[in-house]
């Protein structure tokens, strides 16, 4: 798995609260299973639970918009 700007922020995130995997887990209510995928960058991912791991650090998911160049779509 390829790790995303959501993965990397997580782990960022745990490691700087001093938090395992486990704790991590443990804190949010998901399983451990699901922390790591989540901070592995697995593709698809319950947004409930992401956004209950997400709230440990006082942030959560949102729509944010793509900015796409349409010079170079014909």
């Amino acid at each position: 798995m390829k790790q995303t700007t959501l993965s990397k922020y997580v782990k960022l995130m745990r490691k700087q609260y001093r938090l395992t995997q486990i704790d991590l887990s443990e804190k949010s209510g998901v399983g451990l299973r699901f922390v790591r995928e989540l901070e592995q960058g697995k593709p698809t991912l319950r947004l409930d639970k992401v956004n209950r791991v997400l709230n440990l650090f006082d942030s959560e998911v949102g729509a944010v918009p793509i900015v796409r160049d349409f010079e170079n779509h014909d």
